[in-house]
C-alpha cells in the first residue's frame, strides 16, 4: 500500500515517501506528541500473516531498540495498521554507503573512519547477542555530520524463512540441499552461502565486503550470474584492492583479507579487534599527516 501525505498511522501523520525494498516501504512522518519527525518503514502484509513471523518481528524490533548505540538506527516503536506492522525509527538525513559508492570510491580516510564506526556498532549489537546477517552498503547510512548509523538490524528476519540468511534488494531463494539460502548475493558469508548456520562471524565477512567495496568502488566477488557470484564467495578470493585504489596502505588490506577468510575460524575473533586495528591505522595515518605537515611548515 502507498500512503499519501497527511495519511495517520497510529499517532504518527505521514509526510513524504522516502523509499521502497523488499522489506516494504518507508516514509517520513511526524510524532506530534514529541514534535519530532521520524522514519516509518511498513511491512507488507504478505509478511505478518504468520503469527510465528509476526512474533520474531516485534522480538527483533525490541532487540534492535534494546541497542541504544551511537551506530545503531535508534528504534523508537512499533505497530500494526490494516494488518500490517510497521517500524518508527529515527529519522536520518544524509545518504547510505551504497549510494556514496555509486558515485565512485570513498577516501581511504573516509572509508577508515567509516569502518571504525560500523565496526563498533556491530561490536555493540554481537555483544547482546544480536547478529545483523544482511549487512551491506545499502543497510549502512552516514548522517551529513558523518555519523554512520547502521540499519535493520535483525529486521529482515521478518521475510526469511527461519533457517534463512538475510534479505535482499532483490531476494535469491536457492535450496541448498542442506537448507534455503536467502540474501544479498555479493555480501554473504561462504557459510550463508552453503545454507549453514551462521553467526558474529558472518557479519564480519560481510563488513569485509562493505569495506572493500568502499576502498576500490567495486564488489569483491563477481559474476555473469548470482550463482557465478555464490561460487566465488565460497571458492575465489577477490582481486587485489591495490590494483583499484593504489592508496590503500597495506595494513588496512591485511584487514580486509582477514575479514574475508573463507573459514569462519581463521577471521577476526571479534568487531571489536577489526575497530581496534583499524583506530590504530587511523592514528598511524594521523601521525604521518601531522609530520608531513610540520616538514612543510619548517620548509616554508
Amino acid at each position: 500500500m502507498t500512503l499519501a501525505p497527511g495519511t495517520k498511522l497510529g499517532p504518527y501523520e505521514i509526510v513524504a515517501p522516502l523509499g521502497s525494498g523488499g522489506m516494504g516501504e518507508v516514509y517520513r512522518a511526524r510524532d506530534p506528541r514529541l514534535k519530532r519527525d521520524v522514519a516509518i518503514k511498513i511491512i507488507p502484509a504478505l509478511f505478518a500473516s504468520d503469527p510465528m513471523r509476526l512474533q520474531r518481528f516485534e522480538q527483533e524490533a525490541r532487540a534492535a531498540a534494546a541497542l541504544n548505540h551511537p551506530n545503531i538506527l535508534a528504534v523508537y516503536d512499533i505497530g500494526q495498521q490494516d494488518g500490517s506492522p510497521y517500524i518508527v525509527s529515527e529519522f536520518l538525513d544524509g545518504q547510505t554507503v551504497g549510494e556514496k559508492i555509486r558515485a565512485g570510491p570513498v577516501s581511504v580516510r573516509k572509508a577508515i573512519d567509516y569502518a571504525i564506526q560500523i565496526a563498533r556498532g556491530l561490536a555493540a549489537a554481537h555483544d547482546r547477542g544480536i547478529v545483523h546477517r544482511d549487512l551491506k552498503p545499502d543497510n549502512i547510512f552516514v548522517t551529513r555530520d558523518g555519523r554512520v548509523k547502521i540499519l535493520d538490524f535483525g529486521l529482515a528476519k521478518l521475510t526469511r524463512p527461519e533457517d534463512g540468511a538475510s534479505g535482499d534488494a532483490i531476494t535469491l531463494a536457492v535450496d541448498s540441499g542442506l537448507g534455503t539460502v536467502v540474501g544479498t548475493v555479493g555480501y554473504m558469508s561462504p557459510e550463508q552461502v552453503r545454507g549453514k548456520p551462521t553467526d558474529a562471524r558472518s557479519d564480519l565477512f560481510s563488513f569485509g565486503t562493505v569495506l572493500y567495496e568502499m576502498l576500490s568502488g567495486q564488489r569483491a566477488f563477481h559474476g555473469e550470474t548470482a550463482a557465478d557470484v555464490m561460487s566465488a564467495i565460497v571458492h575465489a578470493e577477490p582481486k587485489e584492492l591495490t590494483t583499484a585504489n593504489h592508496r590503500v596502505p597495506p595494513a588496512l588490506e591485511r584487514i580486509v583479507l582477514h575479514c574475508l577468510e573463507k573459514d569462519p575460524d581463521q577471521r577476526f575473533h571479534s568487531a571489536h579487534d577489526i575497530a581496534f586495528d583499524l583506530e590504530a591505522i587511523s592514528e598511524a595515518s594521523g601521525s604521518t599527516s601531522a609530520a608531513r605537515s610540520m616538514t612543510r611548515s619548517r620548509k616554508i
